[in-house]
């Protein structure tokens, strides 16, 4: 199947959908049998997408689940309340006390937290590593080292990393390889194929893509899928099927909407780059990003976020550029069909191995739905505030 017939078909099969279009909304905590025989079955089962209690799932959260191991390619997908619990959940089922965790320096800032907050005073070491590092990230493996965490693209700065490469480096020393994959969403690349152990996305961004769900997925691969399974049931996670209806609604139109939140974004990161006020434009899709040529390799298209670097300009000058925007709204998180904007004054204290080229704000842009027209008419009152700020 092409890319858009399968995100219309996954997780659509009879045993799910009867002789309805959607999966139905099965809401349900207790699951009653009537026989002993049944109650062992489930048991036995209950890991197999067999209704065993509400914690494990209905069949709304089966539909999806399949779906979303047809379109990245895993063996199971675990579902969490958010993006954060998926990427908590994904970690603690693979690491204990006194391992070691080699964690991307433009990791996403509340994995950050999590590592600092969390895994380092329950024991467990967390290293942080340059996002360019590829296979030098050898060097940085000890005996004590269990997961390899990735970001790629980095989801303010957006480096693209060597994926494959730190996974094949991985897999010498049988060490687990975690991606947060939410800026590609299920179908910009296809993280199995490049060697990753478990994909992780923030379904609360793309995937529902209307900005009023929350909500997380971990696929995993044949190996690690029991533990991933196992270990995120006994912490708890679980999501609402309400929730993972509208997740599944949404992947139907996901191909659509990407290819115009790419074509938007692609217009206004050119014109941005023409513009005397900005440094750089920090888009994958651009030859001067680094990694560029590991995103033509990796990923089959681009989306709706990047983020470009202002010359100059302290907190006054940045507060007028994006205070009083018409279109652009300041907010946490991206992938729903509204443009956002939020800004970023010192990048490099958000980083402890890498080194910050830029010494200019960075503003990272979401590029919604909306007509470009109109945003980059919303941009160019932005500068002329800017400009009358410095």
């Amino acid at each position: 199947m092409k890319k858009n017939t399968h995100l219309i078909q996954a997780g659509r099969g009879k045993k799910w959908v009867g002789q309805a279009v959607n999966p139905p909304v099965v809401r349900a905590s207790t699951i009653t049998f009537d026989t002993m025989a049944e109650l062992a079955h489930a048991s036995q089962h209950k890991g197999e997408r067999v209704p065993f209690y509400g914690r494990r799932g209905t069949a709304t959260h089966f539909a999806f689940q399949e779906a979303m191991c047809e379109l990245e390619g895993g063996a199971g997908c675990a579902l969490y309340p958010c993006g954060a619990a998926a990427v908590s959940g994904a970690l603690l089922s693979f690491l204990q006390q006194g391992d070691h965790l080699l964690m991307v320096d433009s990791v996403y800032e509340p994995t950050r937290a999590l590592c600092e907050k969390i895994l380092r005073p329950m024991g467990i070491d967390t290293e942080y590593y340059d996002p360019m590092l590829g296979a030098g990230i050898a060097d940085l493996i000890r005996p004590s080292t269990k997961v390899i965490f990735l970001e790629s693209p980095g989801s303010l700065t957006m480096e693209v990393q060597d994926v494959p490469a730190i996974c094949r480096i991985a897999k010498q020393h049988d060490i687990v390889t975690v991606l947060d994959n939410t800026w590609a969403s299920p179908i910009l690349c296809r993280p199995f194929d490049m060697g990753v152990d478990i994909s992780i996305q923030a379904a609360t961004k793309y995937i529902v893509g209307h900005s009023d769900v929350m909500l997380g997925t971990a696929c995993a691969n044949e190996k690690h899928w029991p533990q991933l399974r196992e270990h995120s049931y006994v912490l708890g996670y679980c999501a609402s099927a309400d929730d993972v209806y509208q997740a599944s609604r949404g992947l139907r139109t996901l191909g659509i909407r990407l290819q115009q939140h790419q074509n938007n974004a692609l217009q206004i990161a050119r014109w941005l780059a023409d513009r005397q006020e900005v440094e750089t434009v920090r888009h994958p899709a651009f030859a001067g990003n680094p990694g560029h040529a590991e995103f033509q390799r990796d990923f089959s298209g681009s989306n709706g976020l990047f983020s470009f670097v202002l010359k100059q300009g302290g907190a006054k000058a940045v507060a007028a550029f994006v205070e009083g925007m018409q279109y652009f709204k300041m907010g946490f998180s991206w992938g729903g069909y509204e443009s956002l904007i939020s800004p970023t004054l010192n990048v490099q204290k958000l980083r402890t191995a890498s080194h910050w080229p830029y010494q200019g704000p960075l503003i990272r842009l979401h590029i919604g739905l909306e007509d470009p027209d109109d945003l980059m008419a919303d941009l160019e009152q932005a500068f002329q505030r800017y400009q009358a700020a410095l």
